[in-house]
């Protein structure tokens, strides 16, 4: 399961840096397909079943429930 972090600040802070990249991940300097949120990173992370945690800028949690 995928969810938002539980810590609401982070959110906010995530999605205010998504509105001003428009789209692209903040953490990240590139502005490419890859780092365009949900990042490529974290979708090949979350098809790995055995895969439990954050995107790299913490927007994200995926569980194995």
């Amino acid at each position: 399961m995928i969810k938002l972090n539980e810590n609401r600040e982070i959110v906010d802070t995530v999605r205010e840096g998504l509105k001003r990249t428009g789209g692209y991940c903040p953490c990240r300097l590139e502005r490419t397909e890859d780092t365009k949120c949900m990042c490529t990173e974290f979708k090949e992370q979350i098809a790995d079943p055995n895969y439990e945690g954050y995107c790299h800028c913490m927007l994200y949690y995926k569980s194995k429930d």
